[in-house]
């Protein structure tokens, strides 16, 4: 199975509640689930999403039990930035976070991939975790938010992943100003999209369809 990437409009969307979500529910289906966070910022002694997330896996797939937090990371800074700033050495080598990617494959049937922070975000100068979604090819969740405001960030996401040729589907995370999130933005959604969800109600839908 071709992996899948989970990215978001912003930081602090929930992209590592919805991995957790996916791994769930791809693995109660029976499929062996890998993670993988190529990069994470932040990061003062263990990276604690790729911990939370290597945790989850472990429950499932035998073949990820002995590995570590940080054996399902490519990189880890100590500074909670982009990538490309917290990297004040420029040590980071794209070629370095597509093989960790490869060698975590070959240890699931679907490898789920958590990118850091949006679509835009810059892993190096000149390449950015939508470039890394593109020259690999990785279907794609985008998981968007609910607050207000969330319409022009989501719209300009789909954008991007529109330009760049990138097979995608998208989710709503309701978790902020979800009391009026069905007055303030969803009838937005429901005019001008024939096809987009809730994260807490449509997820093993879209599991299943993979």
């Amino acid at each position: 199975m071709n992996p899948l990437f989970v990215t978001a409009t912003n930081t602090n969307v929930g992209k590592t509640y919805t991995t957790l979500k996916l791994i769930e529910s791809f693995s109660k289906q029976g499929i062996f689930v890998g993670v993988c966070k190529p990069i994470e910022t932040g990061v003062i002694t263990e990276p604690l999403d790729a911990k939370e997330l290597l945790e989850e896996v472990q429950k499932y797939n035998p073949k990820f039990k002995s590995l570590k937090p940080k054996d399902i990371t490519a990189y880890t800074f100590e500074l909670p930035a982009a990538p490309f700033c917290a990297d004040v050495e420029q040590i980071i080598k794209i070629k370095k976070i597509k093989n960790k990617i490869n060698e975590l494959q070959n240890l699931c049937d679907l490898l789920i991939i958590e990118g850091a922070g949006g679509l835009m975000v810059p892993i190096t100068k000149e390449y950015k975790m939508i470039d890394l979604a593109k020259d690999l090819n990785l279907n794609t969740l985008l998981v968007t938010p609910s607050k207000l405001g969330c319409i022009n960030d989501t719209l300009l996401s789909i954008e991007a992943l529109k330009n760049a040729n990138i097979s995608f589907d998208w989710c709503v995370n309701v978790f902020e100003d979800k009391d009026k999130f069905e007055e303030v933005t969803q009838p937005y959604y429901n005019a001008v999209f024939d096809k987009w969800w809730k994260l807490n109600e449509g997820l093993d839908k879209f599991t299943n369809s993979i």
